[in-house]
């Protein structure tokens, strides 16, 4: 179990999964503050009480299946889906567009719940959900290990997180790290930016 004494903060830290400096987010904007969730993929331990955590959180939900966008939510989104005993899909990127491959299917009507590491725009979100759109399928609403959207998205879906964060970001044009000349780190998934 997660309690005060280890949050999920302390185990990014234990793992070197909180970094400090100049980053580009997946968002495109730039922060000082990176959450390497990857890093927690190295200790098995560790992701299985993360999910099971979040397991809990997501005991409310009626729902069937667990989505997660390739590639930074796979392995949580299974351990998330392996602590609920749903099942189990991912969506990953083809020619740049989100898409559900490698003969994945869903029903008209199933109850999804989407999985991610990091959340600070959504965009990846709202990706999956474009992906799963033809489907027509019940977004219940959106897991994930740090919600850095700050309320900012309550109006679009429910988001269940381990771990609220507000770090500063910026837009490139007004990043004072650009100005100070400090180099830009861009460590997540995503190409381009």
């Amino acid at each position: 179990m997660i309690t005060e004494n280890t949050n999920v903060k302390d185990l990014l830290i234990k793992a070197e999964g909180l970094l400090k400096g100049h980053f580009c987010l997946t968002s495109g904007l730039h922060s000082d503050t990176y959450f390497q969730c990857a890093k927690l993929y190295q200790y098995p331990d560790i992701v299985e009480t993360l999910a099971r955590e979040l397991a809990q959180k997501l005991s409310s939900i009626d729902f069937d299946t667990i989505v997660a966008p390739a590639i930074g939510a796979v392995i949580f989104g299974y351990e998330v889906a392996r602590q609920t005993k749903k099942r189990n899909l991912f969506v990953e990127r083809k020619d740049g567009v989100m898409q559900l491959r490698r003969g994945y299917s869903l029903k008209k009507g199933e109850k999804i719940v989407i999985i991610e590491d990091v959340i600070t725009t959504a965009r990846t979100i709202f990706e999956t959900k474009e992906a799963l759109k033809e489907f027509e399928v019940d977004v219940q609403g959106v897991g994930c290990i740090v919600d850095r959207t700050q309320g900012k998205l309550e109006n679009e879906f429910k988001i269940y997180s381990l771990l609220q964060s507000s770090p500063v970001t910026y837009k490139p044009e007004e990043c004072p790290l650009c100005k100070q000349g400090i180099e830009l780190v861009k460590p997540g998934s995503r190409a381009g930016k």
